[in-house]
């Protein structure tokens, strides 16, 4: 029997149907750029100089209960036509939206500073230029993308580009290493080298980031204002989270390979930059400082986007971007990372100290919230969590609390 011929106007539609699939990726994406900082590049370099390939399977970890998350934020935001604060409040009252949306901008106001001080370093690097000069310029396409009228989609774009070029850095810098197969297998047993405890509380807590993961609930309803007639389950957020995982395993096995064996210790990522000159020269040097910019500039974006947009909707202004007190908010976030930055020239002591503060005490909450309204059937109707989605979100929740009682230990009692 002859198939039939497959039609312009079919072969247009299963093309439009692909496209809308690309673009449901987005929320995920843009969670995944926004979370892979330049703290994370500096943890998993100084992890792979330090300890070599043993701790790869904190990796596993910390994405497997980062994919928990993201997936429940956004098929809260998937199932309800009003944001996860609003939700929140209804469930809790005014307050406890508040306490979330200033407190998520503290956090993200704190560590916007190095955001701005690695998107500047790694073009003064590349440059030999001021570094003063890179901090007000990023900041300054950061502030003007706002003005877009359709900001999500420019966002979205500009994140999507980012990682692809991480992508690239990162894996041509790797391939150059020759990183021996054995050695990376034997990663993925879990281990835990004298000394590596702090390290690996460090990137659990920055990799399984609750507070990106409940942005995903404001991304995804973005992306359906957009485009009303795709379908999304949440599962779109998988992808981005993968290449989250995949970046991070990455530069743990070039620095595993290139710098433990030498015993070079590294304290930022420019320095893991500098390390790699001497074994592989400029070229890779300069790729790898490609590789740390678009990390720290969508960083940069994304986590002002995040603080704004929450407090803009804990404040009554609404959870889109398309509010112009959000975008104000976003800006300030901005105009206060290239202010800290410009000024101190580092992050502060004083703004980590309160950064971690006000994180010990919101992240556990934002993680049981989001966890209730995920379990609230009215709520959520066929997007309620299932069995092991409970299971494995009640375990993180569990990791979450143990994280901040460590944090809270080092940081009081220290």
């Amino acid at each position: 029997m002859e198939q039939a011929p497959v039609t312009a106007k079919g072969s247009a539609k299963k093309g439009s149907q692909y496209k809308a699939w690309l673009q449901s990726l987005g929320p995920g994406l843009i969670t995944a750029a926004l979370v892979f900082g330049p703290s994370k590049v500096t943890i998993a370099s100084i992890m792979g100089a330090s300890y070599g390939f043993s701790l790869l399977w904190i990796v596993v970890v910390a994405i497997f209960f980062m994919i928990i998350f993201t997936m429940m934020a956004a098929r809260v935001g998937i199932a309800t036509n009003e944001s996860l604060l609003s939700t929140i409040s209804r469930k809790w009252g005014r307050p406890a939206r508040i306490a979330i949306g200033v407190g998520v901008f503290l956090v993200t106001a704190s560590f916007q500073a190095g955001n701005s001080i690695g998107s500047g370093i790694t073009l003064a690097e590349a440059t030999h230029t001021n570094k003063t000069v890179w901090i007000i310029t990023c900041n300054l396409a950061g502030i003007s993308i706002l003005f877009f009228r359709t900001f999500y989609k420019m966002l979205e774009k500009i994140m999507i580009a980012l990682i692809i070029m991480m992508l690239f850095a990162f894996i041509v810098t790797m391939v150059l290493s020759h990183p021996p197969v054995a050695g990376i297998a034997s990663g993925f047993v879990p281990t835990m080298p004298d000394g590596s405890q702090q390290l690996i509380i460090a990137f659990m807590a920055s990799c399984f980031s609750i507070v990106g993961a409940i942005y995903q609930s404001y991304l995804v309803q973005e992306r359906k204002r957009i485009r009303p007639d795709v379908t999304q389950t949440g599962r779109e957020t998988l992808p981005g989270m993968l290449i989250l995982g995949f970046m991070s395993a990455t530069l743990m096995i070039c620095a595993a390979t290139v710098l433990h064996p030498a015993g070079t210790r590294i304290t930022t990522a420019t320095d893991m930059a500098i390390a790699l000159e001497p074994v592989f020269g400029n070229a890779a040097s300069a790729l790898f400082l490609l590789g740390l910019f678009g990390a720290s500039f969508s960083s940069l974006l994304g986590n002002a986007a995040l603080g704004g947009t929450l407090l803009g909707d804990a404040l009554g202004y609404g959870g889109q971007l398309s509010s112009g007190m959000v975008r104000t908010f976003i800006a300030v976030i901005m105009l206060i990372g290239a202010g800290v930055a410009i000024t101190f020239g580092k992050l502060p002591l004083e703004l980590i100290v309160l950064a971690q503060a006000v994180t010990i005490f919101i992240v556990p909450f934002i993680g049981i919230a989001l966890y209730l309204v995920a379990n609230d059937a009215a709520i959520m109707g066929k997007m309620k969590n299932n069995t092991f989605t409970n299971i494995a979100g009640a375990a993180g929740l569990i990791i979450m609390l143990l994280l901040a009682v460590s944090n809270a230990v080092t940081l009081f009692f220290s």
